[in-house]
């Protein structure tokens, strides 16, 4: 884990067609777009949505 405590999240593949799941964890990290990044707190909560997709997203530490 990083010193802050956040992480760098980037949607690498598109969600359409994906399960709805899939796309409500993405959309739940607040990315919204391809290619998107943001940087969210490593919490429990986080690493679970992000595990769930993880096939879809790039994930650094901030």
């Amino acid at each position: 884990m990083s010193s802050n405590n956040e992480i760098k999240v980037t949607l690498v593949k598109s969600l359409a067609g994906r399960l709805g799941a899939h796309q409500a964890c993405v959309r739940g990290l607040g990315i919204r777009r391809i290619h998107q990044t943001v940087i969210v707190k490593d919490t429990p909560e986080n690493r679970g949505m992000i595990n769930k997709a993880q096939y879809l997203l790039k994930v650094e530490e901030a």
